[in-house]
């Protein structure tokens, strides 16, 4: 594929085949330098003066590793410059810079230790296993079929979210419709106004007010839930504002939420291209987890990118980049480069090492939720291979229209001998 024919900046690039998506990054790789690309234009949105495409492993590394030289606090979730009113819900830890982003972090890690996330498993198979329950039911109950997004891997990951942040029950959908949102892009199926930038920062103060309410609650009456370690955790005296959990609530609603996701989705859609690989996995659990949950989130690339600023002139590689031009991190291309990954198209359950990017690369923003993704992707295959060994994919994943998110909306499947896995 010709360099000239590849535009980061366009949605419908985003919307085209993986395979020419994928074909496109290898070129880019192959690239001399650092492809620069005009801004979408967003209404609402001021557009910049473009960005520039980082896509090889290493040079994703070494700008991650290096926050003194390419920040986050001017944008990281969004290519456009986020407009002011959206900072209040958006400004999260993934958009700030040293000092305030370490204090932070540190007051929420307390809040995500190994003790506390593995106080988590048993929760977390409680909720699996009624997920993957309730689909069979379903599909038992009708022809056979359901949805694997709406059924089993978009209401897995929040509900585990809401049961961490003592959500009550009866305000969960209103948490699931806003996260959509949120993440929605400007797919239609979300995004049905005539005033996306207005339905965003709606649902960011939907999210938020929920948050701040219950913060409120938490900080009079604690419980043992995330929400309460927030509110009382402290570094150096510090502790989180009201606010600051609401935004810290946000990023778990939409990182957290999606990337298991959209993993989970991607690799029932991987093993049904590759049966072998179903295979392997099923008929060994326990030895071929370990690898396969990580080949998955490096397959998927359920994140497509985040942004930094370079804070001065810098180098990447051999390229100079100027003080204040925007850097994509492409996750999906760095994740398939292939003087790291061998055959990187290939889904290979049992590669090791894989040191992919897909809770994005080492360094102070590296996903503070990684080990619970880890855990959730693992639990629900366990629970999808004990529970639905007769799954079938029988249709083609309809895409999430979405330049931020390698999102998949909506995955048929049934239980084979069923009449929807014959196709009647």
């Amino acid at each position: 594929m010709a360099m000239s024919t590849v535009d980061l900046g366009n949605r419908e690039f985003w919307a085209a085949p993986w395979a020419q998506r994928y074909e496109a990054f290898a070129a880019m790789r192959a690239d001399a330098g650092l492809p620069w690309f005009a801004e979408p234009e967003f209404p609402g949105f001021p557009t910049g003066s473009g960005f520039r495409a980082v896509t090889r492993h290493a040079d994703v590394e070494y700008v991650s590793k290096h926050p003194d030289l390419f920040c986050s606090g001017q944008g990281a979730v969004s290519i456009l410059d986020l407009p002011a009113e959206a900072h209040e819900f958006f400004g999260s830890l993934i958009s700030m810079d040293a000092p305030r982003h370490t204090k932070i972090r540190r007051i929420a890690a307390q809040a995500f230790t190994p003790r506390r996330t593995e106080a988590l498993l048993d929760d977390v198979t409680r909720v699996a296993r009624s997920v993957v329950s309730s689909a069979r039911e379903k599909a038992v109950a009708g022809d056979g079929s359901f949805d694997l997004v709406a059924d089993v891997a978009a209401p897995m990951p929040l509900l585990i979210i809401c049961e961490m942040m003592g959500v009550p029950e009866s305000r969960r959908d209103e948490v699931f419709a806003h996260s959509n949102v949120i993440l929605a892009g400007d797919d239609p199926e979300y995004v049905t106004s005539e005033n996306p930038l207005g339905d965003y920062l709606a649902a960011g103060a939907g999210l938020s007010g929920l948050m701040t309410e219950l913060a409120a609650l938490r900080e009079e009456s604690p419980g043992d839930d995330v929400t309460s370690a927030l509110v009382h955790g402290e570094v150096d005296g510090e502790r989180l504002t009201h606010q600051e959990i609401a935004s810290f609530f946000i990023l778990l609603c939409v990182a957290g939420n999606e990337t298991t996701r959209n993993a989970i989705t991607h690799g029932v859609w991987g093993m049904h291209r590759d049966p072998a690989q179903r295979e392997l996995w099923s008929s060994d659990v326990d030895g071929v987890t370990p690898t396969a949950v990580d080949e998955i989130v490096r397959w998927a690339s359920p994140i497509n990118w985040m942004r930094r600023t370079a804070v001065t002139d810098a180098l990447i590689g051999d390229v100079p980049v100027s003080a204040g031009e925007k850097l994509l991190l492409v996750y999906g291309a760095a994740n398939r480069d292939s003087d790291v990954f061998p055959e990187p198209d290939a889904l290979d359950l049992r590669r090791a090492p894989n040191p992919h990017q897909g809770f994005g690369a080492h360094g102070p923003h590296f996903c503070l939720g990684a080990h619970l993704a880890r855990r959730e992707i693992a639990v629900l295959f366990r629970e999808l291979f004990a529970g639905m060994p007769d799954l079938r994919v029988v249709g083609e994943p309809d895409r999430l229209r979405s330049i931020f998110v390698n999102g998949i909306k909506h995955l048929p499947v049934a239980l084979a001998g069923t009449d929807a896995a014959r196709g009647t």
